[in-house]
């Protein structure tokens, strides 16, 4: 429809470009008909002396007229104009009325002209905000929920307290339950800043070893691997990825943390860094069926079974790994045979060399 409309406007141009010249002339002979009489007036001392100054080359008068045409034509062509890209105002009102109430509201147009692809591509651009609209709205009330639980205990035990005298082991009892439901809910809060500031994006880039990172998350982690019975092995070469360190050690510490959790008495903990992948982190803990393994980079995911470690956590562990690599224009992923754990590799681009 554009299409046809703009090309009707090129051949109405071109046809008037034609006439252009005959325009022109007509205009200077009712310029010279009807123009001001003082201009005409013979004489060597009449005032039409100015009208030869002005016009000393015998060119200049047509080129005059010629633009004038020209600037005629564009103005009468700006209907025409409108005319043409009247099918995409008239998909304002439409887009207009698209928000969080609809959704799934979709132009779906047929053919193959430049306003259906138009059309399809708003579609495309629909369909990608709705998933991450869903997807946010999902996060809020998992996050809800996620708070409203702790909440309740804490409630709970409160109410306990004020309600009955309790004794000294039992007042020790109320209050370490108080505390880990704190700890837990401090926990939540700080994984929930972290998921925030990794998916906005990164501040500035700084070359970085991600080995020597990788080496310190593993000897602060060595005690804690230790006392859950799991060997560390490390093969840490040298490797370089441009980003913000705050962000790179929560990724490599939430990778271990995970490998620590989600293990057995007696596992391992393997843990790489080279150049492809720039990161591993693989575990013999629990079986993890390869269906799953995807929906546990989903926040508030947790994969059930048992852990080592009973501390708990909030589910944000894989999810902020993920939101940490992508800001560093990385790929994370995941495999597992269905048995012995879970094996996580992490992928950076090289650092351009100058």
């Amino acid at each position: 429809m554009i299409r046809r409309r703009v090309l009707l406007l090129c051949a109405l141009v071109l046809l008037a470009s034609l006439f252009v010249r005959q325009l022109a002339e007509r205009l200077l002979a009712l310029w010279y008909d009807f123009g001001p009489s003082w201009c005409a007036t013979p004489g060597p001392d009449s005032p039409s002396a100015v009208c030869r100054q002005l016009f000393r080359h015998p060119s200049i008068p047509m080129v005059a007229a010629e633009a004038i045409v020209l600037v005629l034509l564009l103005l009468a062509c700006l209907p025409l104009v409108r005319w043409c890209l009247a099918p995409l105002k008239s998909l304002v009102p439409v887009i207009a009325n698209v928000g969080p109430q609809n959704l799934g509201y979709r132009l779906r147009p047929e053919g193959g002209d430049e306003l259906a692809v138009v059309g399809r591509a708003i579609d495309d651009m629909m369909d990608r905000i709705a998933v991450g609209y869903e997807a946010q709205r999902r996060f809020a009330a998992d996050a809800s929920h996620e708070l409203r639980t702790p909440l309740a205990v804490q409630r709970t035990l409160i109410e306990v307290g004020m309600a009955h005298a309790l004794s000294e082991d039992q007042l020790t009892l109320l209050t370490a339950q108080l505390l880990e439901t704190n700890e837990r809910n401090e926990r939540l809060i700080e994984g929930l800043l972290v998921l925030s500031e990794s998916d906005r994006g990164l501040l500035s880039r700084t070359p970085l070893r991600l080995d020597e990172i990788t080496a310190e998350v593993l000897d602060a982690y060595e005690s804690r691997a230790a006392e859950a019975g799991l060997t560390i092995s490390r093969e840490l070469s040298p490797r370089v990825v441009e980003g913000e360190r705050v962000l790179l050690e929560r990724l490599v510490t939430n990778l271990v943390q995970n490998a620590i959790k989600y293990n057995r008495r007696g596992g391992t903990i393997d843990v790489r860094v080279g150049d492809d992948p720039a990161l591993l982190v693989a575990n013999t803990g629990d079986d993890v069926p390869p269906d799953e393994v995807s929906a546990l980079f989903e926040p508030f995911r947790r994969l059930h079974g048992a852990r080592i470690d009973h501390s708990g956590g909030a589910g944000l562990g894989l999810a902020i790994a993920r939101s940490i690599t992508r800001a560093h224009d990385g790929i994370i992923a995941a495999s597992s045979t269905g048995r012995d754990g879970l094996r996580v590799q992490v992928s950076f681009p090289r650092p351009l060399t100058k």
